[in-house]
């Protein structure tokens, strides 16, 4: 708990962490999308993250079985995206193994989220959760801001030109334009979505999981970003997955 860790001589983005049990003790009594914002910018600061961070890893864990449902998705969002850095170079050693509870708690707090999420926003931010704490490189960091955002931006392996996966309310296609501010037809090559049949790995899982769900169009859209994709300018085709993992 809290109360138990010698905060200060840990750190976080900005330096001691002392301050972080006054900030847990606020976000629990009086909670604000700018306190969270807070807690998010020491604790995750741009994706890195510190001794400090895996040491909320407790409160987080509690807070993630509230039943206040807005308190539970902001804290396993943001002990998500911790665990998504758990490989860096925080000096904590094996976070894994010396939070192996809080991470299995949270594992199924986020299983258990995952089913009753109503908005896609929250579902996708909760699967990217998901990979987080099973550990799934890459996936736990990339997942939620292309679905979220409708766009991968990768670089062709051919090329090397920077390119935009769209996938969503613009359609299914790859450019190297910047379609949204265009007022002109941008040259593109349409997205060969694969077939569910067809998903391997990590594809088929996660499109297994989307359906179980009921959330089909996250399921549909994942068949493209696990399908292929054909660069505008050299005609190079790629797979979507490889190029987001490899950038």
């Amino acid at each position: 708990m809290p109360g138990m860790t010698d905060w200060s001589q840990l750190s976080h983005a900005y330096g001691s962490a002392q301050d972080i049990p006054a900030l847990l003790a606020h976000i629990a009594s009086e909670p604000t999308p700018e306190l969270w914002s807070d807690l998010w910018s020491a604790l995750c600061h741009q994706g890195s993250v510190y001794s400090a961070s895996f040491a909320a890893l407790p409160w987080l864990a509690d807070m993630a079985e509230t039943e206040d449902r807005g308190q539970a998705v902001n804290a396993l969002g943001l002990a998500g995206a911790i665990m998504a850095g758990a490989e860096q170079a925080h000096g904590v050693g094996d976070v894994r193994t010396r939070h192996s509870a809080e991470i299995a708690a949270l594992l199924a707090s986020v299983n258990r989220h995952l089913r009753t999420a109503n908005d896609r926003t929250e579902y996708i931010d909760l699967l990217e959760s998901m990979l987080g704490f099973e550990g799934v490189a890459g996936w736990s960091e990339d997942l939620a801001w292309g679905l979220g955002n409708e766009e991968y931006e990768v670089s062709c392996p051919g090329c090397e030109t920077n390119l935009f996966i769209v996938i969503g309310e613009h359609g299914f296609f790859c450019t190297g334009q910047d379609y949204a501010l265009s007022d002109d037809t941008v040259e593109a090559r349409p997205l060969r979505p694969t077939s569910p049949a067809t998903l391997e790995g990590i594809g088929s899982r996660l499109h297994g999981i989307a359906l179980t769900d009921g959330q089909h169009e996250v399921a549909h859209a994942l068949t493209y970003v696990f399908g292929n994709a054909t660069c505008p300018d050299c005609e190079t085709d790629f797979s979507v997955a490889e190029r987001v993992v490899a950038d």
